[in-house]
């Protein structure tokens, strides 16, 4: 299975029940460049339904200038949860908010620098 993110074709390398591994196109055994796909089900208890949790992360080997080490990897780590009963309509909301706000330049500003604008 792969999939195509960005013109780039990520092809799934491992799998397990709650996990899927994929290997993006510059990966190779000493270089990563890797996505990582989880899902965790939604635990109920006698007072409360419980919430779907997800991850995606993507990790990939970067050449450093100027530091102590040649390479290290950067990593974009992405976790949700939602409670069950959540309105579909809800859960696309709050995704289009967070992808507009993955897209704004003040996000690449927050990640590149630390830099929290108020």
């Amino acid at each position: 299975m792969s999939l195509t993110i960005n013109a780039k074709t990520v092809t799934a390398d491992r799998f397990t029940s709650t996990a899927v591994s994929y290997n993006a196109p510059a990966h190779t055994l000493s270089w990563k460049d890797d996505l990582r796909l989880a899902a965790t089900a939604p635990k109920a208890t006698t007072l409360f339904s419980g919430v779907a949790r997800g991850q995606s992360k993507w990790a990939r080997s970067f050449t450093l200038t100027g530091a102590l080490t040649p390479v290290h990897d950067g990593i974009l780590d992405l976790s949700s949860s939602f409670p069950v009963g959540a309105a579909s309509a809800d859960i696309d909301s709050l995704i289009n908010d967070f992808a507009a706000w993955v897209a704004h330049a003040s996000f690449k500003t927050f990640i590149k620098n630390q830099t929290i604008s108020y």
